[in-house]
């Protein structure tokens, strides 16, 4: 991992339409930031190009006032036009290979792994900053997602590297689960931009790491 480059870890907080109008990301963001988020997501699915645009360098640079790197979901055309710190990839996305060129050496680039720990090898042979896997619990956001097993996350321990990401229905309370069993990084999005105060909403799953490391 080139000199410089963020390790992920922590509260991983995930922007999404589905919860912010375009309007509310970047208040949104600032709270979570505040509440102890320390990697950001931004994944819109409603916004045009140009106001996508328009959303991801205003997060970009709230991300980097507080020195916590800002990922893309999906589009690398739009990490690199923004200069973000990297890009989130998932099943049908662009190449490791191919994000890693046009972002640089210095970006992180993510892969979705769902429960396949196949994958997961595969994405860090390829130059792959960190894997995410899940869903682990019921999620609203995701209800189809395919489900997996906290035992994944002790075999991937074992097995990799770089960070492990775990998604999917984490609450507070379950959260804590997952650390134990080797998540580096917990990624929400309903638990955190669905919630009425969204700054003590990141606290709560903040708490969780500090906790594991007390």
């Amino acid at each position: 991992m080139p000199s410089g480059k963020p390790r992920v870890a922590g509260l991983y907080a995930i922007a999404d339409s589905g919860y912010l109008a375009a309007d509310q990301f970047v208040p949104a963001v600032r709270a979570a930031l505040d509440g102890g988020a320390r990697v950001i997501q931004y994944r819109d699915k409603k916004s045009g190009p140009g106001q996508r645009e328009t959303i991801a360098r205003a997060l970009n640079a709230l991300c980097r006032e507080h020195g916590v790197p800002l990922l893309i979901n999906d589009d690398v055309r739009l990490a690199a036009a923004v200069g973000a710190a990297g890009v989130h990839l998932g099943r049908d996305d662009p190449d490791i290979g191919a994000a890693r060129t046009a972002l640089g050496p210095t970006a992180l680039i993510g892969v979705s792994c769902y429960n396949e720990p196949a994958r997961a090898r595969a994405a860090q042979d390829a130059g792959a900053d960190y894997v995410a896997f899940g869903r682990f619990f019921p999620s609203h956001t995701k209800p189809r997602a395919v489900p997996a097993a906290p035992e994944l996350l002790h075999a991937a321990r074992t097995e990799l590297k770089i960070p492990i990401v775990a998604i999917g229905g984490i609450t507070p309370e379950n959260g804590a689960s997952l650390i134990a069993a080797g998540a580096d990084a917990l990624a929400v999005i309903e638990g955190v931009f669905g919630q009425p105060d969204i700054r003590a909403a990141a606290a709560r799953y903040a708490a969780l790491f500090s906790n594991a490391v007390s």
